[in-house]
């Protein structure tokens, strides 16, 4: 009764280690490291690769500079899509990537306030942020960090263009990265922001908010570079050419991104 009971359990376990064996090609689902300007755009993206593929990423939004950093100390991120070129230059160079990647977008800057405040800021040009600076009516105002956010790389330059800079620094609240950043410019405890023009298209943000573009000799461009990361499986693969295609291209489109003119 015995040797039954454990050759009927050991029949089971096969069988149970035959069924893991044919799970990896749906377990494969990668981990896609983007510059949180995205968060919107490319779930919107991600989902009709699903419906369009069968195929599935788990996306991770954060600052392009701390992606760079996590993926040369080996996270397990198999693409990354950069608000910067220059960090996926940067791997490249340190061998952490396949190739150089492609310019996949070109992203704006916008001045960004809540919908409900009557002094709202909507000039691009800077020009109403410097009389509510000269007039004492600003008391908090929201950018990303410069350190590693290139959208706060484009805002600090944009100020300090403006020759707005050292006036305005002791009233910045720093976002961790752009979308932390306009979660603060619409927090009600700021008087606006200088944030990513995708995320002020996205529904959820559109309705509730005012803004306007910066002009773009304000600041350097915001070349948006995507690059695989050596090793990457298949399904990165299918998503990195899917982004490349005319409907992943469209939706950026619909977000405020503009499509590079070359490579």
């Amino acid at each position: 009764m015995f040797c039954n009971r454990r050759s009927g359990f050991l029949r089971l376990f096969a069988c149970i280690a035959g069924l893991l064996i044919c799970l990896p090609a749906q377990a494969d689902r990668p981990i896609v490291a983007a510059a949180s300007d995205l968060q919107f755009a490319l779930q919107d993206i991600a989902t009709q690769f699903q419906a369009d593929t069968g195929k599935t990423v788990r996306l991770s939004f954060g600052s392009s500079g701390n992606f760079r950093r996590q993926i040369a100390q080996g996270a397990p991120f198999e693409l990354y899509l950069s608000a910067d070129e220059s960090y996926v230059e940067a791997l490249h160079r340190d061998g952490h990537t396949e190739d150089a990647g492609v310019l996949y977008a070109i992203g704006r800057l916008v001045v960004l306030a809540g919908a409900d405040d009557p002094a709202a800021i909507v000039d691009g040009s800077l020009e109403q942020l410097r009389a509510r600076l000269e007039a004492g009516e600003i008391t908090r105002f929201a950018i990303a960090n410069p350190e590693h956010a290139p959208y706060g790389v484009a805002a600090k330059e944009a100020l300090q263009t403006s020759g707005l800079w050292e006036q305005i620094r002791p009233y910045l609240i720093i976002g961790e990265n752009v979308s932390q950043a306009t979660r603060y410019a619409l927090s009600g405890e700021t008087q606006g922001g200088l944030v990513a023009y995708s995320l002020a298209l996205a529904p959820s943000i559109a309705g509730r908010s005012t803004y306007a573009l910066v002009p773009e000799d304000l600041h350097s461009p915001l070349r948006q570079r995507m690059v695989l990361i050596r090793n990457a499986g298949d399904t990165a693969r299918a998503f990195y050419d899917y982004l490349q295609q005319d409907a992943a291209r469209a939706t950026l489109a619909d977000y405020g991104f503009v499509a590079p003119d070359e490579d």
